[in-house]
C-alpha cells in the first residue's frame, strides 16, 4: 500500500500547526471583543437655562432632586450597579401506561354442513401494552455585578438602563451585556439594585478563547451526530 496519501496528510497537519502557532495567527485570535453599539453608555445631557426666570428660589429646570433621594441615580447619564442574582430551576416529568385486551370466538354448529369447523378455527384475540416515562430538569445560576447607565427616564418614574462589561483575560475573553427597566424607588442608597427587580431584563453572558473552545464539540463529531440515525 502506498504511503503517499499518509505523508500528504501529515504535511498538511504540520502546516496548519505552524500557522496556528505563528505570531500573526496568535495576534488575530487574541483580538479583544468589540463593544456592542446597542449597549453603549448614555452621556448626560447639558442642563438648559430657564427661558424666563420667575425670581423664585426653586427652579425645576435646575435638576431638582428631593433631599430624601440622596445621591441616587435618577437622571439620564447617571450610573447604577446591577447585582446579578439570577437563579432558575425547572423540573418536568410525565408518564403514561396503556393496556388493551380483546378476543372474539364463535362456536360452530355440531350438525349440518358447518359442523366440520373446530372452535379454534373461528376464534381470535389480541392485546397491546404501552408504557412510557420522561423526565427533564434544568437549572441556571448567574451572580456578579455590572454597572450600567440610565438611557431614558419615563414620566411614571421608571428608567431604562443598559450597559456592558468586557473582560480580556490571558486565556480568552468574556462579556456581560444588560438592559432593562427599573423603578427609582427600588434603587438603594448606594445605587445598587438586584436584577430580580428589573423589568424586561435582557442578560447576555458569553466568552471566547481556548477555555470556551475546550467545552465545545469538534466539527467532525457534530457532523457525525447530524447524520447518525441513532
Amino acid at each position: 500500500m502506498s504511503t503517499a496519501p499518509l505523508r500528504n496528510m501529515l504535511a498538511a497537519a504540520l502546516v496548519l500547526a505552524l500557522c496556528a502557532s505563528s505570531p500573526a495567527y496568535a495576534k488575530k485570535k487574541k483580538q479583544p471583543i468589540q463593544p456592542d453599539p446597542e449597549y453603549a453608555p448614555t452621556l448626560s445631557m447639558p442642563r438648559q437655562a430657564p427661558a424666563a426666570p420667575n425670581g423664585a428660589i426653586f427652579q425645576a429646570s435646575n435638576g431638582y432632586s428631593a433631599l430624601t433621594n440622596g445621591a441616587r441615580a435618577a437622571m439620564v447619564g447617571d450610573v447604577l450597579t446591577i447585582a446579578l442574582v439570577e437563579r432558575t430551576q425547572a423540573v418536568k416529568s410525565n408518564g403514561a401506561n396503556t393496556d388493551r385486551n380483546g378476543s372474539i370466538g364463535l362456536t360452530p354448529p355440531t350438525t349440518g354442513p358447518l359442523s366440520f369447523f373446530n372452535p379454534s378455527d373461528v376464534s381470535a384475540g389480541g392485546n397491546t401494552t404501552f408504557q412510557g416515562t420522561g423526565t427533564a430538569q434544568q437549572s441556571n445560576s448567574l451572580q456578579g455585578q455590572i454597572t450600567v447607565t440610565i438611557a431614558e427616564v419615563y414620566p411614571n418614574g421608571t428608567m431604562l438602563v443598559r450597559g456592558e462589561k468586557l473582560m480580556s483575560l490571558n486565556r480568552g475573553a468574556e462579556h456581560i451585556r444588560f438592559s432593562g427597566i427599573v423603578r427609582q424607588i427600588d434603587v438603594a442608597a448606594d445605587n445598587i439594585i438586584p436584577s430580580s427587580r428589573v423589568a424586561n431584563a435582557q442578560i447576555v453572558y458569553g466568552g471566547t478563547g481556548e477555555i470556551a473552545r475546550a467545552s465545545q464539540k469538534g466539527w467532525l463529531q457534530r457532523f457525525f451526530e447530524i447524520v447518525s440515525p441513532f
